[in-house]
């Protein structure tokens, strides 16, 4: 059993959140204790924004190696603006440089057979500049990965992806790489 908190707990919000956040929070709980409990307890009672603290050290750090939103979004322009030959040739060299052969399909959903350690995945991404990636495309490459007998497939999009599509995808085993992540897997390629 694998245990996970929810995305909309207080301590996920504060991950996502400016570390400062946690930290000045932490520092309040400290001086309201401090404030409003007898001398003996205070001590004690100040450690309840222990866990703050120590969450605003976790998205310090996070952050620290995060990279710049600005400079990801520039990156998705570059690839809304390439043609689909410069954005597949990107692929290509981006999925080789990571120790993959890589072979074009022309036919089909998948448009990439990745191949390395005996492992073939499929990499789907003709619908790269569609609005929104649906559940169609998602169903083609698992039909796509089930008749190659592949291993596992990846669909790319520059735009979100459809609740009804990342659902299909969990459940079939299909990642997807759609905005941030595509800009950091292609950023090499971007900013040639």
């Amino acid at each position: 059993m694998k245990l996970r908190m929810s995305d909309k707990s207080l301590f996920a919000l504060l991950l996502r959140s400016p570390w400062w956040i946690s930290i000045v929070l932490a520092l309040v709980i400290a001086l309201l204790v401090r404030a409003l409990l007898p001398e003996p307890f205070s001590a004690v009672g100040a450690l309840g924004g222990f866990p703050f603290f120590v969450i605003g050290i976790i998205a310090a750090w996070r952050q620290r190696h995060a990279p710049d939103p600005a400079r990801m979004n520039q990156v998705l322009e570059r690839l809304g603006a390439m043609s689909w030959r410069e954005f597949s040739t990107g692929l290509e060299q981006v999925y080789a440089s990571q120790g993959y052969a890589v072979t074009h399909l022309h036919t089909g959903a998948a448009d990439l057979k990745l191949e390395k350690s005996g492992q073939v995945i499929l990499v789907g991404a003709k619908r790269w500049k569609a609005v929104a990636l649906g559940v169609e495309v998602v169903r083609d490459l698992v039909a796509a990965r089930e008749s190659a007998n592949a291993s596992s497939c990846i669909s790319i999009s520059l735009h979100p992806v459809t609740n009804k599509a990342r659902c299909l995808a969990e459940e079939n085993a299909v990642k997807l790489i759609s905005e941030m992540e595509l800009a950091l897997l292609m950023t090499p390629v971007a900013e040639r």
